[in-house]
């Protein structure tokens, strides 16, 4: 009896040292991608860090002129000129905030590694996630928000992981929502470069003609 439970115990012992081992091995695979990972989007948002300042200020005379004009004019016309100029401007001081966010998530490499590996391990599906990392970690760095959004796409993500994530201080960027968020602010900023340039064209033909 003595002999049989102490083979019982030896076997749920080395069970116990496999299943520990074999976690290690996935933990440390996962670590090792997500360290690459983290190097390909720190290169991706350093590299955008000046067109994305671009994006941020080249608008912001064109805005201030739009504003002048809706300020100076009268009645309904001059109300509506000054709420395009004000939508215009929350949209380029919402991504320039957010540009600041993502740029300082970057600073520090490790961190955000290490966070990418918790933001890995709080989905629950390592190895899948770790797939999908080391397709990111594999690129080139220049189509990474592509690739993290192809990451997150159709993935069933409970509120509580998104709690958890929201946590983190780096890797959220890069995460749903707010990666989301990311996404869509850069592509309306950026589309608001060419409008607020025509919208202030626009405005001040109509105030030399006097129409306005």
């Amino acid at each position: 009896m003595g002999s049989g439970k102490g083979r019982t115990n030896r076997w749920a012992t080395q069970a116990n040292q496999a299943a520990h081992q074999a976690a290690q091995r996935v933990d440390d695979t996962t670590g090792e991608t997500t360290s690459r990972a983290a190097g390909v989007i720190v290169s991706a948002v350093r590299l955008l860090r000046w067109p994305t300042a671009a994006i941020v200020w080249l608008p912001v005379p064109f805005i201030a002129a739009t504003l002048m004009i809706g300020l100076q004019a009268d009645g309904v016309i001059g109300l509506i000129i000054t709420g395009i100029a004000a939508v215009m401007a929350v949209i380029v001081a919402a991504f320039g905030v957010r540009r600041r966010h993502v740029l300082a998530a970057v600073e520090d490499p490790a961190a955000l590694a290490a966070e990418l590996r918790t933001m890995v391990n709080l989905t629950g599906r390592v190895e899948q996630a770790g797939t999908a990392f080391d397709e990111i970690a594999g690129g080139d760095g220049w189509n990474v928000l592509g690739r993290l959004r192809g990451l997150w796409r159709g993935a069933s993500l409970p509120a509580r992981w998104v709690e958890d994530v929201n946590r983190l201080p780096r890797a959220r960027y890069f995460a749903p929502p707010k990666l989301g968020t990311t996404v869509t602010l850069a592509v309306a900023a950026a589309w608001l470069v060419p409008i607020s340039i025509v919208v202030a064209i626009l405005v001040a033909i109509g105030a030399l003609a006097g129409s306005i």
